[in-house]
């Protein structure tokens, strides 16, 4: 008979066996490199690694994380690195392109419910689509998913493997905004209130339509949609000064965006916008139109920004309250200085690191913490270096 299991800060007690068998070894797991910033030194730390373009990163209660790997694989990693065998359960992905499995993020109530949410490429006739399913976390010996059901699927022109979005965000009621690229091939649709695509959606947990939706009710319109004229919006974060959704999308050649989403507010994409075609070719009408919202901040050159985070622990007091962005092309972290909803400053970190940056989340224990994409990703934590 296997040991109960009770979520405490810091450990999980249950069988001590727990990693023993499934732990995969980093051969420099531990390493630190040291970087400068404006709050002084930084010590950057791999964690773990040899993870295959990992995507998306979510803390358990007790310090433990469950991290994505774009190929379909679903891993239980320590804050010591140790690193599971692929978690069972998961939903079968098209991992096809820019598509597999992408964020994981744990329930709110997670300690009590064990929930959790998954985004990813689902196969559909000749291509693919934005899927999220939520399912229960399972411990022990051989940790899984149980009683995983698919809560939405996205609506529209299938992506041929492009501009997937797929980042996920819980607010304090429990409902789910997700964010729905427009599948590259199929930009004027983010215009279209008939389907999901350049879309961001609110759900609820279990992915039916929460009260108060904008275009509920509306005629041809989906009613899971929240706002629209998005292109592919890769970061998604509540600010935990006033509540309010925040979201980073990549433009084409410039004009990755930074927007504070309101409910029912157009976009955009793609009748305004700062970019260009990458053939070079003009894609927008103006860079304004009325009844079109205007980002806080946007990128020419584009810096690929997917991931973010604002930043409330005790570990960095000079950035409390800053918004981090990890960039992709641009290889490095930003840091955005924020007052109320102006971006005030700009710090780009980490950029000798040479990796790209996939998601940001702030640890339990106060750090950054990052994934970097690629063949042999790693998840990496950043603290003050020591004096």
């Amino acid at each position: 008979m296997k040991a109960p299991i009770v979520w405490v800060s810091g450990t999980l007690t249950a069988a001590t066996a727990l990693v023993a068998s499934l732990v995969i070894v980093t051969a420099s797991r531990g390493a630190v490199t040291t970087f400068e910033s404006s709050a002084g030194p930084l010590a950057v730390q791999t964690v773990a690694q040899n993870l295959e373009h990992p995507w998306g990163l979510t803390f358990l209660p007790d310090g433990r994380m469950l991290v994505t790997e774009r190929p379909g694989r679903l891993r239980l990693v320590t804050a010591q690195g140790e690193v599971s065998k692929p978690l069972q359960g998961v939903p079968e992905v098209w991992a096809s392109g820019q598509g597999g499995l992408l964020d994981v993020v744990a329930d709110k109530d997670v300690a009590t419910n064990r929930t959790i949410y998954l985004c990813y490429a689902e196969r559909a006739g000749s291509g693919g689509r934005t899927a999220v399913a939520r399912g229960t976390f399972v411990d022990g010996d051989a940790p899984r998913l149980d009683a995983v059901k698919v809560i939405f699927r996205q609506q529209g022109p299938l992506s041929s493997g492009n501009h997937y979005g797929c980042r996920i965000a819980q607010d304090a009621s429990g409902d789910l905004f997700v964010t729905l690229g427009d599948h590259y091939s199929h930009r004027n649709q983010a215009q279209s209130l008939s389907d999901h695509i350049g879309k961001i959606v609110r759900i609820a947990p279990d992915g039916s339509v929460p009260a108060g939706n904008p275009f509920a009710g509306r005629d041809g319109a989906r009613p899971e949609i929240w706002s629209l004229g998005h292109r592919n919006p890769q970061g998604l974060a509540l600010n935990p000064a006033d509540g309010s959704l925040w979201e980073v999308e990549h433009g084409p050649r410039g004009g990755d965006e930074v927007n504070i989403i309101r409910k029912g507010e157009n976009y955009g994409w793609p009748v305004i916008g700062y970019g260009i075609d990458y053939s070079g070719a003009k894609i927008h009408e103006a860079t304004a139109k009325p009844g079109m919202q205007q980002p806080i901040k946007y990128w020419v050159p584009s810096i690929s920004p997917s991931g973010m985070a604002f930043y409330t622990g005790k570990l960095f007091p000079d950035w409390n309250g800053s918004l981090f962005v990890g960039a992709l092309s641009g290889q490095m972290l930003v840091r955005l200085s924020l007052q109320g909803d102006r971006i005030t400053g700009e710090e780009r970190l980490l950029r000798a690191l040479s990796e790209r940056i996939r998601d940001v989340r702030q640890g339990p224990d106060g750090a950054l913490w990052l994934l970097t994409d690629s063949d042999a990703g790693r998840i990496l934590r950043v603290t003050p270096a020591p004096n």
